[in-house]
């Protein structure tokens, strides 16, 4: 098990940094000083350090120089905001492995962590790894070079976003997991009269009840054991943009309660204050559970599924979209090129074959993070088959679930009535899916004396 030191002197987001990592297996300890942070450094002997660049008493540089003089081989990732970037390509110079800009998800900086912990050798003085570094810095802009697809299933999601973008409607994203939900979400405000204004994601699944209301609303000096500084909650921060808010059938009803009055009155009171603050704020949410089974269990309220739900679009699962499926991949193989620094041009044959035989239960998520293990494995120009995972590599039609290939099934009238009910009765489009022409279609439907 990874020992991993946090320094972060929001105690909220630290708190929350240090609860999602636990969950991950690593050994998390969390100071909210420089002080107390080379106390620990000299009492035990870490395999990552996690710093804020900037803290009360003194700033992560310093933290970093004392990391490497007492044990040269642990690595160490600041924490910077936009402004500060400057000070972390600095760090970057004087050893440390990588940066991340706030705000950010705690799960963007897994992959980060996880190539510093499988970095053996002893960091440099000097390095270059601005590359890298910019990709953290990207967080919040990877939507600029979103592949909208061309199939019908994605025309029609397109048209959505088109669609309800330039309003004020609250917006309900739905979708199995890894479909993208963000991606369309940062679509929506990038296309509306809030496209200038701050964009904030909250992973409402990651944050611990205890200071949930503190991270929505933010809370002030003294208000709680721990609360050294005013913090800004994610309303305020999202103030004039777009609060997205994934997971939403993960909240505590209790927050439930509070989210609903703070949409309702536009306003928010922060943790020990009196004082309300006015937020202008467009909120889009995301799931990938039933919420309408929810309100009907009890489980999430009523009045705040109807009000965050004043417009749904639900993202059709990757397997819902083959002909999609290498225009992905392709976008994903450039992502990969430009993080690893390799050039790899494409895929063999035999790859595609492979690609177009497989379910994509994890959907568009497991085809990003396959296609870079790919890219890190190839040596040639073309990704062959065998640095595929196995699971993929060995994927037949029978494992495809959408495969609505005639002539090679024999429920042959089922798959017709299936691809029927799917296009809501538009032959054109249910032959389409069928891979087969009208005419086909046509005489299967009177051959099987379906009627529509």
């Amino acid at each position: 098990m990874s020992k991993v030191l946090v320094v972060e002197d929001d105690v909220a987001f630290g708190t929350m940094l240090k609860t999602f990592l636990e969950k991950r297996d690593y050994k998390v300890s969390l100071v909210y000083s420089a002080t107390d942070a080379f106390d620990k450094i000299s009492k035990e002997k870490f395999d990552l350090v996690l710093t804020d660049v900037r803290l009360p008493d003194n700033d992560g540089h310093d933290i970093l120089k004392d990391v490497k003089s007492k044990n040269p081989a642990t690595q160490v990732i600041v924490m910077t905001s936009y402004a500060e970037i400057s000070m972390a390509v600095q760090a970057m110079k004087e050893g440390a492995f990588d940066y991340v800009s706030k705000p950010f998800r705690p799960e963007s900086i897994l992959q980060t962590i996880e190539n510093a912990l499988e970095t053996n050798e002893v960091a440099p003085v000097t390095t270059k790894k601005a590359k890298p570094a910019k990709k953290q810095k990207g967080i919040l802009n990877e939507n600029q070079d979103l592949v909208k697809g061309v199939s019908e299933a994605s025309r029609r999601l397109n048209d959505y976003v088109e669609l309800v973008a330039p309003t004020n409607m609250s917006v309900l994203i739905t979708g199995e997991s890894g479909t993208g939900k963000e991606q369309i979400a940062k679509s929506i405000h990038l296309q509306s009269k809030r496209h200038n204004a701050p964009f904030i994601a909250v992973d409402c699944g990651a944050i611990p009840k205890e200071i949930a209301s503190s991270e929505f609303f933010g809370h002030i000096k003294g208000s709680f054991t721990g609360a050294i500084n005013d913090k800004t909650g994610h309303f305020e921060a999202a103030n004039g943009g777009t609060l997205f808010l994934d997971e939403i059938g993960n909240l505590t009803y209790e927050l439930q309660v509070q989210l609903l009055r703070a949409l309702q009155e536009r306003r928010i009171k922060p943790v020990g204050s009196n004082t309300e603050v006015e937020v202008d704020i467009r909120v889009v949410t995301a799931t990938n559970e039933d919420l309408s089974q929810a309100v009907k269990d009890g489980e999430f309220r009523e009045d705040l599924y109807h009000r965050l739900n004043e417009f749904s679009i639900k993202v059709p699962a990757l397997r819902e979209r083959k002909e999609d499926l290498m225009l992905f991949a392709n976008q994903f193989l450039n992502e990969a090129n430009a993080d690893l620094e390799k050039n790899v041009v494409g895929f063999t044959d035999e790859a595609i074959h492979a690609f177009r035989n497989y379910n994509w239960p994890g959907n568009l998520r497991e085809l990003k993070n396959m296609v870079k293990r790919a890219v890190l494995l190839t040596r040639d120009e073309l990704i062959p088959l065998k640095v595929l995972p196995h699971e993929i590599a060995t994927a037949t039609h029978s494992n495809n679930e959408s495969d609505y290939g005639l002539f090679k099934n024999k429920n042959e009238e089922q798959l017709i009535l299936d691809a029927l009910e799917k296009t809501g009765g538009n032959k054109s489009k249910a032959a389409r899916m069928l891979s087969i022409d009208r005419k086909t279609l046509y005489n299967k439907l009177k051959q099987y004396g379906i009627k529509l």
